[in-house]
């Protein structure tokens, strides 16, 4: 083993996520903000691979408010807390998902199945936070049509 292969297996990952090209993903990435660090999720299709060992990237495309949006993530980055697997794209026989980019609406999407098990539970604590906000918003509603009668 020759030294940038030594120093590169310091920095790859342990365990790999595995996904393939054609998934449907959502990339959990921690995002510093100040001094606070948070985690932000894109999900999208994995549209391309490339790349070995440290530097290997996979691209992520979605569709946010009718635009194409891409996101290119290094594989091994410490700034990726998780890759969940939401769909598992069958129908693809392409390395490359490139000619994604020129479909629009339902013509964008691939044959997938359902991961079992994708759909992670909330925990108790935020779907009762989640409750409030709810209770809180539908109060408000209600003052705001009472004010408005007046």
């Amino acid at each position: 083993m020759n030294i940038m292969e030594k120093i590169s297996k310091e920095y790859q990952r342990e365990k790999a996520f595995k996904f393939t090209i054609g998934d449907t993903v959502d990339v959990h990435v921690k995002v510093m903000e100040g001094d606070k660090e948070r985690i932000q999720i894109f999900n999208g299709i994995v549209i391309a691979r490339k790349g070995g060992g440290v530097n290997e990237t996979f691209i992520v495309r979605r569709i946010v408010q009718g635009e194409g949006v891409e996101r290119i993530f290094p594989v091994h980055s410490p700034n990726i807390a998780k890759i969940a697997v939401k769909r598992s794209g069958e129908g693809t026989r392409r390395a490359k998902l490139y000619y994604l980019r020129d479909r629009v609406g339902k013509a964008a999407k691939l044959k997938d199945t359902i991961v079992p098990g994708a759909e992670e539970e909330v925990p108790e604590e935020i779907k009762e936070k989640l409750e409030e906000k709810a209770e809180a918003k539908a109060e408000v509603k209600a003052e705001v049509k009472t004010e408005a009668k007046k």
